[in-house]
């Protein structure tokens, strides 16, 4: 009984067992394939690789060479540029007898046809509450000092030199007529106020337009005038 059961059992297990769907031999040539795939797909990725590398390289080199043919930027400007006009602290205006500084109109007498006034861009070069100077001929006779007031020394860039002063002797001149000898008189409140405002430095520019008449009255005699007489070689100017 137990020889007959083992060899029915054998039988069974036997017809039970499934034969493999591929062969040995096909599963061997299977594996032979997937292996050279293998070696295709590496060998393709080292291609690739080393491909992708040159064309980095030629990139790199052609931009290299195309940046040092482009021109370099113009340079900027290393020189100061020119300095805007200088704005005039003071104007003068010959034809009108008039000093415009700050908006505010100060009435002036100027010098006449035989002794007319400097004309031009000037600079306020000394200050003087008071100076003595020579006689110009026209309110008093030539060798006479007179004592000026609140004087500001005037220089133009060619050297010439002329004043604004306090008009002592004829305080009517100032915005009429023209009486000096070349130098600006203003009335001497307006000097002294003139005087506060201009500072060494100062510019002032002075029109140079005159009047087509000019009209010079009588001498007048002053308090202010110191008439001592001058030593016969002082300047007349």
């Amino acid at each position: 009984m137990s020889d007959e059961l083992t060899t029915e059992l054998r039988e069974l297990a036997e017809a039970g067992v499934t034969p493999p769907p591929v062969s040995g031999a096909e599963i061997r040539r299977l594996a032979v394939r997937r292996r050279r795939r293998r070696r295709t797909t590496a060998a393709l990725a080292g291609v690739s690789a080393a491909a992708a590398l040159a064309l980095g390289l030629t990139l790199t080199v052609t931009l290299g060479d195309r940046a040092e043919e482009r021109p370099s930027p113009a340079a900027s400007p290393t020189g100061t540029p020119s300095a805007l006009p200088v704005r005039a602290d003071a104007t003068i205006d010959l034809r009108r007898l008039v000093l415009t500084i700050d908006g505010r109109m100060l009435p002036i007498s100027a010098g006449t046809v035989k002794a007319p006034t400097p004309t031009g861009r000037m600079t306020v070069t000394a200050k003087e509450e008071a100076k003595t100077v020579a006689s110009d001929g026209i309110a008093f006779p030539s060798g006479y000092n007179l004592k000026a007031l609140w004087v500001l020394e005037l220089r133009a860039a060619d050297g010439r030199t002329t004043y604004l002063a306090a008009l002592t002797y004829d305080d009517k001149a100032p915005g009429n007529y023209d009486t000096t000898g070349g130098w600006i008189g203003l009335r001497t409140a307006d000097a002294q106020w003139l005087y506060g405002q201009l500072r060494k430095g100062s510019v002032v520019d002075v029109e140079s337009s005159l009047p087509a008449a000019t009209v010079r009255p009588p001498a007048a005699t002053s308090p202010s005038a110191s008439r001592t007489r001058a030593p016969e070689t002082a300047p007349a100017g």
